[in-house]
């Protein structure tokens, strides 16, 4: 067995056998939910749709930037 996988089943049977072990992984869920699709769509918005209209124009734009050199 892995060493994250070991990991993971300690945390899980500790939370597990919890009174509250129900609850914490919720809260846990909760959390992950928020951080990667709350945030992302708050703060990381899709610019390349919104700026450019068809996908020679995203990456002419994407291509410039990766190579441009002098910034």
């Amino acid at each position: 067995m892995s060493l994250i996988k070991s990991i993971f089943y300690f945390y899980k049977d500790g939370f597990m056998n919890m009174k509250v072990g129900k609850k914490l992984w919720m809260i846990i869920g909760i959390k992950f939910f928020l951080f990667f699709v709350v945030l992302k769509l708050l703060y990381f918005p899709n610019l390349l749709n919104t700026t450019f209209s068809n996908d020679e124009e995203k990456a002419n734009f994407v291509l410039e930037n990766i190579t441009h050199k002098g910034r």
